[in-house]
């Protein structure tokens, strides 16, 4: 018997099981039901206090989206996972199964989750239909900075070039969001600066935090500031990676990489204010491109 001919019956006995594939290959499973359910090789746990919202779904190309909800437990998802960025675009699928039988279910939605917002000890879990990806922007923008990211397919630029990276033990960690170093007086001052720094190894292995600002004391030591602070802290001693910066601006691609012939932005193009550019009668009105400043 199929799950719609359970449906049909009147008398049901159905269940919301969820199944979580992260990034790095860990599978994990969720259910609303009030005891553990096992199929197609996995086990959906009852002691999340997973719910969910109603899922919209519809024709054709539209996006489909709902919403889950749960508590933050040791035996599912970790507030500490969730800030380390271990659940950023797992792949998702949400089944309805009629628990008495499992074998009697059926597939409801399939996506990735989205935003995940905390509070009170619980979470908000947004989940991407496939369709979701129609929402993307493509092509190229128009804009004079570049459009590319540093060391990507487009810029092509060679992050391992001498001077544009360096492996080093971190020294002191405040809060996960400052660093201290010392060694580095050999870089010029803000030379990480809208960089990348990226942890190597040890229980914080795969934390990646942008550099909001590095200064360089007189002393030859430095200190490098994250926009936002790590969710798994490294602690001193581990290896972390500190990548240049690049605030895609044309002179910085000329003259910091050397890498113009790859800048992928527009640094000719008219400001927004040359649309208010007007020929005035005391300016010089011979045929020339006007000024952004209307004369």
């Amino acid at each position: 018997m199929s799950l719609q001919t359970h449906l049909e019956t009147g008398i049901t006995t159905v269940a919301r099981c969820w199944r979580l594939t992260r990034a790095d290959g860990v599978v994990m499973g969720f259910t609303d039901h009030d005891r553990d359910l096992a199929f197609d090789g996995a086990t959906f746990r009852a002691d999340s206090g997973l719910s969910a919202r109603a899922v919209e779904r519809s024709a054709g190309l539209a996006v489909d989206n709902a919403e889950a909800l749960g508590a933050l437990v040791d035996a599912g998802l970790t507030e500490a996972d969730i800030m380390a960025g271990l659940y950023d675009g797992a792949a998702v699928e949400l089944w309805e199964v009629n628990w008495a039988a499992s074998h009697q279910r059926r597939l409801a939605f399939r996506g990735h989750l989205g935003e995940i917002a905390r509070a009170g000890g619980a979470f908000r879990a947004e989940l991407r239909g496939l369709s979701e990806v129609l929402n993307q922007t493509r092509g190229r923008v128009f804009q004079a900075q570049c459009g590319a990211v540093l060391g990507d397919g487009a810029c092509r630029f060679d992050l391992d070039a001498p001077g544009y990276a360096v492996d080093l033990a971190a020294g002191n960690v405040a809060e996960g969001q400052r660093f201290g170093f010392g060694g580095l007086g050999g870089f010029e001052d803000r030379w990480f600066e809208l960089g990348r720094l990226e942890v190597l190894n040890g229980a914080a292995a795969g934390q990646v935090g942008v550099i909001r600002s590095d200064r360089l004391v007189s002393d030859g030591t430095r200190t490098v500031a994250l926009w936002q602070a790590l969710g798994r802290v490294p602690t001193p001693g581990d290896m972390v990676r500190l990548v240049a910066g690049c605030d895609k601006r044309a002179e910085t691609c000329r003259l910091k990489f050397n890498n113009f012939m790859n800048f992928r932005g527009f640094p000719h193009i008219p400001r927004e204010d040359w649309i208010l550019a007007y020929p005035r009668q005391d300016g010089v009105n011979d045929g020339g491109a006007l000024r952004g400043d209307g004369a």
